[in-house]
């Protein structure tokens, strides 16, 4: 018998609440895919680095299971509240309450047995997309294979049974303080609305509005950020979306008792006290709803962030197909060019010295002229603080300017398949990033540079890729004839090479295993130069530099390109799947209230729709009528999440452009996320307006 009813109730409770259960199910499929990125033994020995993506995903787990157990417990309690009246005619019959919240309990576990199981097998063909699309980004072949990881099965049952199982604990709390008058009169209890201070409230929008453009202001204007401000800022800005939602109640009941004009033009009286009333109920929900819009709305940004990052800047970033650094002027590489040859097919290798003559000019106008070092290295008059220019502690730059021969040069550029470059005996020109040219513009005014006969002439600036990461120069280099040289001494050496095809998969790590210090040995296994090591053995020569690069900084001794450009493309990908992943179930959630909201109570609303038709109103109208007022419901919560995400993405895709010298426009990013949003938007409203038109009709 209890059996058959709760069988029977589930299979009404899927038709009634079907988005909750699709979410679910959705959920599941999602925590089981990217699990198997956390517990996939392939993907554990890609890379020394693997660890990072296990931490990523297992960070935003924890946030998932908060927000999934925060939805499971809310749908338990509104499931349970919508059926209040019903388990109160089931205890005047004779049922005990033991029994009723049993039966109740049980009912949501076969629910929630249901979502697990069709979430799982839509989990293992997600799991195949998304591990293809992994591979994809950090350039392997990936052969579609299915994974069942015991632990990965488990871990996601264990996160996803955990949120059922303290939701039902909490709802079997609720049941033992009930009796048979609260359970009948629950529901009416949830109808109803009050409408106290009414003229008071309605200041609250204009507040509400007004914090807003203030917290926009504030966001592009003002410049020394540390915690406080930051907290500060996103208190402030948690307020203004609560207190938009009570101002925005109470300013449509006052203009409805006002009899404003809108009132009276066509079905407008019916919609604003329909939105109104819902909104009054709802404004925890609807402020909590817009939060987890704006976190999905501008995880998914990110995301695309650093996707345009790796697939605009990395092919910038490494040029040549391998490069060696030494600090050692009268390095020969011999090691390094016999495990080339050992190891690959070689067109060319190349050795060169960079240069210095005692002089830091380009160093110091950087150091105190671009903005990624503030003030750092500026006095409180805005000249150049020389004192702290020379300690150099950042070594973001050499303690000296670099120098490079154009003979040198113009081979590189031929190893680069770029034009020679022709330089006069009295001429210099200055090859830098593009990002920071961008920034500096034409500073030859500043700096002087002697020749054998006196002072050179500046011919002009070159921006192409050029491994200038503290190889050839940290951000630039200054290129001279190779008669000044004489007069100069050699910095530090280099080599370039030119590989037939592929370089080998372990490369790199052969190189870096030459290393004899190991300390100079980072955690990703790789050789560091001084600039980057905090455990130098040697003394400080004071000729490595690094390069002003910020957000991804790769600098090492060793460079080889078809190596490097999957490892730092699956440190990306660490951050990026984990900031889909969490947008794409807090977007489900934030969506699945809204529906099941408006599928429950189109049953109330029956009522109200079947009036309109005695009135003489048509189906068409008031289908019109439908759309319209889902429309004003789904589409508050979201307009407020475009604008609060539209603003903090359009600021920092700008700080992202500026640190990395990416070219897409800032507001593409958020653009691109909000088409990922309203996709799946447009899927659940389409659901819930299928299935609210089929309640009330």
């Amino acid at each position: 018998m209890m059996n058959k009813l709760a069988f029977r109730n589930v299979k009404r409770s899927a038709r009634d609440y079907l988005v909750y259960f699709m979410t679910m199910a959705v959920v599941t499929a999602l925590m089981f895919s990217f699990n198997t990125l956390l517990f996939s033994k392939d993907v554990q020995e890609l890379f020394e680095t693997a660890g990072l993506m296990e931490v990523m995903i297992g960070i935003s787990t924890f946030f998932i299971v908060l927000i999934v157990a925060w939805l499971i417990n809310y749908m338990v309690r509104f499931i349970l509240e919508k059926r209040s009246r019903e388990f109160g005619i089931y205890l005047l019959i004779g049922m005990r309450k033991r029994e009723i919240s049993r039966l109740y309990i049980h009912e949501n576990m076969m629910l929630g047995m249901g979502a697990f199981a069709v979430g799982m097998g839509l989990g293992l063909l997600l799991q195949q997309i998304l591990l293809s699309v992994f591979y994809s980004m950090i350039q392997l072949d990936y052969h579609i294979r299915l994974e069942f990881n015991k632990d990965c099965i488990l871990m996601t049952a264990a996160c996803y049974g955990g949120c059922y199982l303290l939701a039902l604990f909490r709802c079997r709390r609720r049941f033992r303080k009930m009796n048979i008058r609260d359970l009948m009169e629950n529901q009416r209890r949830n109808e109803e609305i009050s409408e106290k201070h009414e003229k008071g409230k309605r200041m609250l929008l204009p507040l509400s509005v007004l914090i807003l453009v203030s917290f926009a202001v504030f966001l592009f204007c003002y410049k020394n950020w540390n915690a406080g401000i930051l907290l500060a800022f996103l208190i402030g800005l948690v307020l203004s979306i609560y207190l938009f939602y009570m101002g925005l109640a109470a300013w449509i009941s006052s203009y409805v008792r006002r009899k404003g004009n809108a009132v009276y033009r066509g079905d407008q009286l019916f919609l604003l006290r329909q939105f109104s009333s819902k909104v009054k109920t709802m404004i925890f929900s609807m402020g909590t709803l817009t939060a987890l819009f704006t976190l999905a709305l501008m995880g998914s940004a990110v995301a695309f962030m650093f996707n345009y990052f790796q697939n605009q800047a990395l092919i910038h970033k490494f040029p040549f197909d391998v490069q060696v650094y030494s600090s050692d002027v009268d390095e020969d590489f011999h090691q390094e060019i016999a495990l080339l040859h050992e190891e690959a097919q070689v067109n060319e290798i190349y050795t060169y010295q960079i240069y210095e003559n005692g002089t830091n000019q380009v160093n110091a106008y950087l150091y105190s002229h671009l903005k990624e070092f503030g003030s750092d290295y500026q006095k409180e008059d805005g000249t150049p603080d020389w004192e702290e220019i020379n300690r150099n502690d950042q070594m973001i730059y050499c303690d000296y300017d670099t120098y490079m021969g154009i003979s040198d040069y113009n081979h590189l550029r031929k190893m680069l398949s770029l034009n020679e470059i022709a330089l006069k005996e009295d001429e210099y020109l200055i090859h830098m990033k593009e990002r920071v040219f961008n920034q500096t513009g034409d500073f030859s005014e500043q700096i002087e540079v002697n020749g054998v006969e006196g002072r050179l002439s500046f011919a002009g600036y070159y921006t192409e890729s050029f491994s200038q990461d503290g190889h050839n120069g940290g951000d630039y280099i200054l290129v001279v004839p190779d008669a000044v040289l004489k007069d100069m001494k050699p910095y530090y050496a280099e080599l370039a090479a030119d590989l037939e095809g592929t370089a080998p998969a372990d490369l790199l790590r052969r190189m870096d295993g030459m290393e004899e210090d190991i300390g100079n040995i980072d955690s990703m296994g790789h050789a560091m130069t001084e600039a980057v090591s905090d455990c130098w053995g040697k003394e400080e020569l004071g000729n490595s530099c690094s390069g002003s690069d910020s957000i991804v900084v790769f600098a090492a001794k060793n460079l080889v390109r078809d190596n490097l450009i999957p490892e730092i493309k699956y440190t990306l990908s660490s951050m990026i799947f984990p900031l889909f992943y969490v947008g794409l179930v807090f977007l489900c959630v934030a969506l699945t209230v809204l529906s099941v909201q408006q599928l429950s109570d189109s049953v109330k609303y029956k009522f109200r729709y079947r009036v309109l038709l005695q009135i003489g109103y048509g189906r068409k109208e008031i289908d019109r009528i439908i759309l319209k007022q889902l429309m004003g419901y789904y589409m508050c919560p979201a307009a407020m999440a475009l604008i609060i995400s539209g603003l903090i993405t359009v600021y920092a895709g700008s700080r992202f452009n500026f640190y990395t010298g990416i070219h897409t426009s800032s507001a593409a990013y958020f653009l691109m996320g909000a088409a990922l949003f309203f996709g799946i938007y447009v899927v659940y409203f389409a659901v819930t307006y299928v299935g609210f038109k089929r309640n009330v009709a």
